[in-house]
């Protein structure tokens, strides 16, 4: 990362690829650390199908929206917890020790989850899991940019972000093959307990990264590590840059003292640093993807499929392109540059988001009608609000599921679009609706024609998100800051990262209950035009950088809104640079 200006092109994806039979060491690298990204991406893939049985089992969880708001979020009130003391961890202790303290949280909370007897010790269980994800969100990356090939790092780093969206993937698979085992969530949950252990073996017996070790003065050891990661030509040249920039952290270190929150946001390349970081990983999250990934088996019952496993086996398809689209990531990040694919992956996101309220809309204004005369055969089971209503001839299945106490909709698979029955919402009800009648039963959304366009856009979002938003902010926070707050730096932008995702994980069910699904997703899309604006302007493009370039390149930076024109790149004595020609941002 610190040695000379390498061109980032698609030859670094073919590289890439040939380290499997050049050098299995850094995949192995590459590899045993990102499990920490399949945790991550396991975690947040599996409580949304575990959601839709654990409100079967606890009925006070099915009753009250705030107590599977708190299940979800307490594990991402964990995550900031960790994120936060992982920083410093990292910098302390090593990025190694850290990823062994996660392993260990999400191992104890695994346990405890899928042995909870209650909601409050289910909640415990996730804040031990959200420690864990929280450290190993930034530790991961961090140890796999750090031990890469300055030509590969971020199509190395992008790895982390497939095992993140391959997690998701597989807690789908899981959540579908444990639907009809007793004790459904309870395996979804505690299997992860197994990929947390695997991690612990594999990292016991990998070394620390290579820069960390420089900077703690243990500089055999790291030139070890480096000799294993880098060929031999180029091994010596990387050893004195790395060497060189230590010396410079160490100096900075002496004159400007212990690292402060002040001393961060007094020094420019830092604080612009922190700007495009932080900034980065706020969007990620307020542009909605842990809605979509959170709740997506709430959300495709919201599109008209009433049965839990047809919203599971749906959902699966969206975290099968999520998987595919992180893989399309790592061939195009460092052949079209972060900050481009970034933008293409908003443009798109736009797109999808404006298809999702539409097609919400018109569900909500075009629901099913609640009859009078199927609601009768159920005399003994009728919706309160409904049965209290003076006039009830405009109730329609939306207003039906927004009475109090809950009410459901049963209707028949024949006519499912012309008109039901508004019932209070029960398992007594649930039963005789679905298996005496043999009718749907729906308490999230209402059935609709528009229900498979719904998916689309879902798809739509998946597929553009994944590639450039989904991975990016990981890369560039892995890279963009100087050795001696890397750590600390990378905690804060990680730290930002799961604030943003309590808020909107915390505010998403309650705003569609309050506006609607279909206005939600409007303002995510305001959001994302921010988003955009952001990027352009604050955002720096990283591939192929050494730190110290990119340490320059953010001390002399001004705002730049031709993102497609790049400034012309400060020459290094000794080293060549590509594209002279062409400027670079």
């Amino acid at each position: 990362m610190e040695g000379g200006m390498v061109e980032a092109d698609a030859s670094a994806f073919r590289e890439c690829l040939s380290l499997s039979h050049k050098n299995p060491y850094v995949l192995r690298l590459a590899f045993s650390a990102g499990i920490g990204g399949l945790l991550f991406g396991y975690d947040t893939g599996v409580i949304s199908g575990a959601l839709l049985y654990i409100r079967d089992d606890f009925k006070a969880v099915d009753r009250e929206t705030w107590l599977q708001e708190a299940i979800v979020s307490m594990a991402l009130a964990g995550a900031i917890i960790g994120a936060s003391v992982g920083g410093w961890i990292n910098d302390r202790f090593g990025r190694k020790k850290a990823i062994l303290i996660a392993d260990a949280l999400f191992f104890i909370g695994s346990i405890v989850m899928a042995a909870a007897t209650s909601p409050a010790i289910l909640i415990v269980g996730r804040v031990f899991v959200g420690l864990g994800v929280g450290m190993a969100s930034m530790a991961s990356p961090l140890y796999i940019s750090e031990a890469s090939p300055t030509r590969v790092r971020g199509a190395l780093v992008s790895l982390n972000g497939f095992f993140i969206t391959g997690g998701q993937f597989l807690a789908y698979c899981i959540n579908l093959a444990f639907t009809s085992a007793p004790g459904t969530w309870r395996w979804m949950l505690g299997v992860a307990a197994a990929p947390a252990f695997i991690q612990i073996v594999l990292m016991l017996l990998l070394p620390e990264s290579p820069r960390w070790l420089f900077r703690k003065g243990r500089e055999e050891d790291g030139k070890s590590i480096l000799r294993k990661i880098y060929p031999p030509e180029e091994v010596e040249s990387e050893i004195n840059a790395l060497k060189d920039s230590v010396e410079m952290e160490i100096k900075d270190s002496e004159s400007t003292g212990k690292v402060s929150i002040i001393t961060l946001l007094k020094t420019k390349t830092v604080r612009r640093g922190l700007y495009a970081g932080m900034g980065l990983q706020i969007f990620q999250q307020f542009v909605g993807i842990n809605t979509v990934m959170y709740y997506s088996p709430t959300i495709v019952q919201l599109a008209g499929f009433a049965s839990n496993r047809t919203a599971l086996l749906l959902s699966l398809v969206t975290a099968g392109l999520n998987a595919f689209g992180s893989i399309l990531s790592i061939y195009f990040i460092d052949r079209t540059g972060r900050k481009k694919l970034v933008l293409f992956s908003l443009s798109g996101v736009i797109l999808a988001l404006v298809v999702l309220t539409v097609v919400f809309h018109e569900s909500a204004t075009h629901s099913p009608m609640v009859s009078a005369l199927e609601t009768s055969h159920y005399s003994n089971y009728t919706c309160p609000d409904y049965k209290s209503a003076g006039s009830s001839a405009n109730w329609d299945c939306t207003k039906c599921l927004k009475a109090t106490p809950d009410c459901g909709f049963c209707v028949s698979q024949v006519n499912k679009l012309l008109h039901g029955a508004c019932l209070v919402s029960n398992e007594t009800t649930k039963d005789m609706c679905q298996n005496n009648e043999g009718k749907l039963w729906y308490t999230e959304g209402c059935p609709s024609k528009s229900g498979w366009v719904a998916l689309i856009g879902l798809s739509l979002y998946i597929i553009f998100f994944s590639p450039g938003m989904g991975t990016v902010p990981w890369v560039v926070n892995s890279e963009i800051y100087p050795l001696r707050y890397r750590g600390i730096c990378g905690g804060m932008a990680s730290t930002s990262n799961w604030v943003s995702n309590l808020i909107v994980a915390q505010s998403f069910l309650s705003l569609t209950q309050a506006i609607g699904t279909a206005y939600t997703f409007m303002i995510f899309i305001f959001i994302t035009i921010a988003a955009i604006i952001f990027v352009i302007i604050f955002v720096p493009e990283t591939k192929g950088l050494p730190i110290e370039e990119v340490e320059n390149m953010l001390d002399n930076r001004s705002l730049h809104f031709k993102f497609w024109q790049r400034n012309r790149r400060t020459s290094y004595p000794g080293v060549e640079l590509p594209h002279k020609n062409h400027p670079i941002n």
